[in-house]
């Protein structure tokens, strides 16, 4: 039977902005991957979210992203890597000190935004992300775009990484993701991301923007947790991917 994690970026809501359905969400998936307060989230925020992925056992994740508040870190910057392998070690490092205090091993780093999708193709960048996470704890798994070149980085740095797709996100003929100015960027439609996410999941391929099939490695399936559909999605992804005899288990 095949396996795959079900993901949510998650603990996105700060001081007295509510973002995201955390409560309603967790239950259904699998890993989330909790913003460490540079494009969002705050301690407390953590904490909770910490706290309420150990209720449901949900495995942790860090999700490190640039420090940009006001642009939800979905903003390219002009960044080094030596500055972006710091401030993913920082946000790892906060993170890490909730799950310590809440009994909850750490499993995985997952980059935000503007982050990810610049490591995707950056492989400076991406080594440097990979040297941050493996110099903080070698058994910390890497999770990244199916095919970039974080997954290419982890490899040869001997670190664990795992391929992720996007359930509600529409695909470059080079497998990137669509940039988010696109108005074609988001999957909106129910039905579509689910018959999708069955097509990355079982057959390891998806329909790019430009109508051809390209070929795709499925260990996780992510719905982001900002999506105005998100608790729809998930819901009805897993019964999905269960119908279709894929069984649900993180990383």
């Amino acid at each position: 039977m095949k396996t795959i994690d079900l993901n949510c970026d998650l603990g996105e809501s700060f001081g007295a902005y509510t973002l995201g359905m955390d409560s309603q969400v967790i239950p259904h998936i699998s890993s989330a991957n909790i913003a460490c307060g540079f494009h969002a989230g705050d301690p407390l925020v953590m904490q909770n979210t910490v706290a309420l992925c150990k209720q449901h056992g949900v495995a942790v994740g860090a999700h490190p992203g640039l420090p940009d508040l006001v642009g939800f870190g979905r903003r390219n910057m002009a960044i080094t890597p030596q500055e972006a392998k710091a401030a993913v070690m920082y946000q790892i490092g906060a993170l890490q000190a909730f799950c310590k205090a809440a009994d909850v091993p750490l499993r995985h780093v997952k980059p935000h935004g503007a982050l990810y999708n610049m490591a995707a193709k950056d492989a400076a960048l991406a080594k440097a992300i990979c040297e941050g996470i493996r110099e903080i704890d070698a058994k910390l798994i890497l999770l990244a775009l199916s095919g970039s070149a974080m997954i290419t980085a982890a490899k040869e740095m001997g670190l664990s990484c795992a391929s992720e797709v996007f359930a509600d996100r529409a695909y470059m003929p080079d497998g990137t993701l669509v940039p988010r100015s696109s108005p074609d960027a988001m999957i909106q439609d129910d039905q579509l991301a689910i018959t999708r996410t069955v097509q990355m999941a079982v057959h390891g391929k998806v329909t790019a923007l430009d109508g051809i099939d390209i070929a795709i490695e499925a260990d996780s399936v992510c719905v982001h947790g900002d999506n105005a559909q998100a608790l729809t999605f998930v819901r009805h992804i897993r019964t999905a991917l269960e119908t279709a005899k894929v069984r649900i288990s993180a990383l």
